[in-house]
């Protein structure tokens, strides 16, 4: 496990594209936090680390946000609006972690029975003086 402070958007986007070159294709990163915490910020600079130039913007309504063409493809989920489980399955979770790209999925307390121990866990959350706080859980650790 692995603490990580971050005191700005920018060093959140910063951390996320560092992040990216530490990722393979298959890799899910369950993303949570509070409403405001980073993950957003955190996804864009993880795009943009895998090779994507685009904007990228947080999927809350559309649900999935599919960013290709880098390193590797990202797929950037947001659950917020789900129910559960059985509604990530329904818009195709599996035919998306088929694809081999990376699934970055905010809000993944929504659904935590979809991601496997493989998983890799970052947990935002926002101290009293505004600074992030990360904590990095990988694979079986």
């Amino acid at each position: 496990m692995e603490k990580i402070l971050l005191r700005t958007v920018e060093d959140t986007e910063r951390f996320g594209e560092e992040f990216a070159a530490t990722l393979a294709a298959g890799d899910v990163l369950a993303l949570t936090g509070e409403l405001g915490a980073g993950k957003t910020a955190f996804a864009r600079g993880l795009a943009r680390g895998l090779g994507y130039a685009g904007r990228v913007t947080s999927p809350t309504f559309a649900i999935v946000g599919e960013y290709l063409g880098g390193r590797l493809d990202m797929f950037h989920f947001d659950l917020y609006r789900l129910g559960g489980e059985d509604e990530l399955y329904d818009i195709g979770w599996e035919d998306y972690l088929a694809r081999g790209g990376v699934c970055a999925v905010e809000w993944a307390q929504r659904a935590p029975g979809a991601f496997g121990e493989d998983a890799i866990r970052l947990d935002f959350r926002v101290l009293g003086d505004g600074t992030r706080e990360v904590t990095v859980t990988r694979r079986k650790e």
